[in-house]
């Protein structure tokens, strides 16, 4: 029942808000978006413990079933999920939506969070895909309808750019499922995960791990497929740059490990070497951009690149530390990425726009408990020991380093090559400290963080020095799982 709940609460609210609750106001509206929101994170946190699991036949003639259920790869993202969705619905208390009624806003959070929790809990591969697409729809709306209003071109541009994407993915990634379940006859991901491609050709899995790792790659993103994350970050509200970051770029490397990773592991180690050097581009690529971007907004969707970089490293390296690092990294990143979206949309509604080359007021003077968060978020961001972004980017390079079965040379050259990609966060995060958190004058005054928005800030601090100083719960949670896929592998 909990699985049941933690599904039917935010899509049966959803929906009654798009049906039903239209002239709603903000406030009631949001009040039951955050009653659905926190019961559904009870839910999740329920089923994390608990481990229960539903298997109803959905379209029996075709072997497809209601397969749904928990473990320690789907955990952690599972609470990552249901917690963002509380914080953005929270964060809006006080922020009634522009181009839209409050309602279809709301309804749109929560039917993110609907498909990206049933994406998490799907082990069924045709039921994964479906899920999958579902959080598409939503997401448009929100970039689209809700962004950036002063930009609706951009919101245009940046919402089609979103939907030629993911689209074009999808259909690779629904091809690469069909000729999956064709060859193994089973679209049952724990029995696929179990087979490990047994029976499967290796010149067949690997052109359905090319074919899946290619779909997949257009929504982690990985370069050069990424191009249509920074217009989406931009021009979305900031609602919706917390869940594109922290949610929906995790239902893509979450893919990689259900798909490829697990399903067809001898095709995966031929185009491994391919992802991980995609990979590492994109480090070098999204640290680049960052240190001359001037809009602070597409500065962090440029870092997230730069981020995801170290998770498919992590993937392509086939061992226990590189899944367990992208694993983390998969944390760690929505965390940060949530806080410093959350942080910069205050900066941008305060000062009306995002652009670091006009002179402002010293952050850390007009407003400090919000500089406070910056500096916390910048510094995870560039992978500082002692906070959460350190231990995922670390142990990727470990782990690519020591990246036995696969070619040995390159893979440690994309680990120095990661390693200078730190460097550049470094670089980019003491740029942005310099602008916005020193500056140069005391004026003028902005007014700091306070209510709603200093309580989501207060949580994702918290959270990031938290599993940074004690990161030991979150990769037990993950250990059982990451062995039983990966194997005896260092």
């Amino acid at each position: 029942m909990v699985i049941l709940a933690a599904l039917v609460v935010p899509a049966a609210v959803a929906v009654w808000l798009l049906s039903a609750g239209r002239s709603l106001t903000h406030r009631a509206s949001n009040l039951l978006a955050t009653t659905a929101s926190a019961v559904t994170l009870v839910a999740v946190v329920a089923a994390v413990v608990v481990r229960p699991t539903v298997d109803r036949p959905w379209v029996p003639s075709l072997g497809l079933r209601w397969e749904l259920a928990v473990d320690g790869i789907s955990a952690p993202l599972l609470l990552l999920t249901a917690l963002l969705t509380v914080a953005v619905v929270v964060h809006t208390t006080d922020r009634p939506p522009v181009g839209g009624t409050s309602a279809a806003f709301h309804a749109c959070l929560l039917l993110v969070e609907f498909g990206a929790l049933a994406t998490f809990f799907a082990r069924d591969a045709v039921l994964f895909f479906v899920a999958f697409e579902v959080v598409l729809v939503p997401m448009w709306v929100l970039i689209t309808r809700y962004g950036d209003a002063h930009r609706p071109a951009e919101r245009a541009g940046a919402g089609a750019r979103f939907v030629l994407y993911t689209a074009f993915g999808s259909t690779l990634m629904l091809v690469g499922v069909l000729a999956l379940v064709a060859k193994a006859g089973t679209s049952d991901l724990d029995v696929l995960a179990r087979g490990g491609g047994h029976g499967i050709p290796g010149h067949t899995q690997a052109v359905i791990a090319a074919l899946l790792v290619a779909g997949l790659a257009v929504k982690v993103p990985v370069f050069p497929v990424h191009t249509w994350l920074p217009p989406a970050h931009t021009t979305a509200p900031t609602a919706g740059s917390v869940l594109l970051a922290a949610v929906l770029l995790k239902m893509g490397t979450y893919g990689l490990v259900r798909l490829p990773l697990a399903s067809v592991p001898e095709g995966f180690a031929r185009v491994a070497p391919v992802l991980a050097v995609l990979g590492a581009v994109g480090i070098l690529w999204g640290g680049l951009a960052c240190l001359v971007e001037r809009d602070l907004k597409r500065l962090v969707a440029y870092s997230s690149v730069a981020h995801m970089g170290f998770v498919v490293i992590g993937l392509a390296s086939g061992t226990r530390t590189g899944l367990q690092a992208a694993l983390f990294a998969n944390v760690a990143h929505g965390i940060v990425s949530a806080l410093l979206f959350v942080v910069v949309g205050g900066l941008k509604e305060r000062w009306g726009d995002a652009d670091l080359e006009t002179s402002r007021a010293a952050v850390r003077e007009v407003a400090p408990r919000l500089g406070f968060a910056l500096v916390v978020g910048l510094a995870a961001s560039l992978g500082l020991p002692g906070l959460i972004g350190f231990w995922g980017e670390f142990l990727s390079v470990y782990a690519a380093w020591s990246a036995e079965g696969r070619p040995l040379a390159l893979f440690r050259t994309l680990a120095v090559v990661a390693a200078v990609g730190t460097v550049l966060a470094a670089a980019y995060a003491l740029r942005v400290a310099r602008v916005v958190w020193a500056g140069d004058r005391n004026v003028p005054l902005i007014a700091d963080t306070r209510s709603s928005e200093w309580l989501v800030v207060a949580v994702l601090v918290v959270s990031t020095i938290g599993l940074g100083v004690v990161p030991g719960p979150l990769l037990a949670l993950t250990g059982g799982a990451v062995a039983s896929i990966v194997g005896a592998a260092p």
